[in-house]
């Protein structure tokens, strides 16, 4: 009976294994996705409009030289692991930190890039301020170069709603992909 007990709780410790996220669950300390802002067509959009799909929510810019396009691209190469019906149940928002220069047509080029399922958004400052604000996630303009060029020191982390719009999960550079892809489909299968 000795060794049976451990064995039934090593068992039991494995198959509840699975039940754990193996990102950064969220769901008790953020809230709900809710914006105000504009679409590649220049339309005002509001978060209601993107519910039904588990929702990747990134704040960056796209003349970022490394941490956008890095970002973006893992995430690209994490829904494309995703079987097909879980994919088309998955959405990116990647939202603009720089509304100067990321017009909503540049948005909408940009996240075109990376695949269909990449929504490019901006906004007024107010819009933006509101939104990172909401999130806790903080940005900064650096010095202005002879062009006019700067850039924009922004988190990398990434967050992920449930279809409801329920905040649960935050992505980090550091979570390997084959957790981002299991965590994924966990989410979207439970729309």
């Amino acid at each position: 009976m000795r060794t049976v007990l451990p064995l039934l709780a090593a068992l039991t410790l494995a198959g509840c294994s699975d039940q754990n996220w193996r990102t950064t669950d969220i769901s008790e300390i953020m809230p709900a996705l809710d914006f105000t802002l504009i679409d590649a067509n220049g339309e005002t959009v509001h978060a209601e409009d993107y519910l039904g799909k588990t929702t990747l929510l990134y704040f960056g810019y796209t003349h970022c030289p490394d941490v956008c396009p890095t970002t973006l691209a893992r995430l690209s190469a994490a829904t494309h692991q995703l079987d097909d019906e879980v994919r088309d149940d998955v959405q990116v928002l990647f939202v603009s930190v720089d509304p100067a220069r990321d017009t909503p047509e540049v948005m909408g080029q940009y996240a075109d890039a990376f695949g269909p399922r990449f929504i490019g958004l901006t906004g007024t400052t107010d819009q933006i301020d509101t939104l990172t604000n909401r999130y806790r996630i903080t940005y900064s303009y650096g010095e202005k170069d002879a062009n006019g060029g700067y850039d924009v020191t922004h988190s990398s982390a990434v967050f992920a709603f449930d279809p409801q719009g329920d905040a649960q999960l935050l992505l980090r550079d550091s979570d390997p992909l084959d957790n981002i892809v299991a965590d994924l489909s966990r989410l979207a299968s439970r729309g």
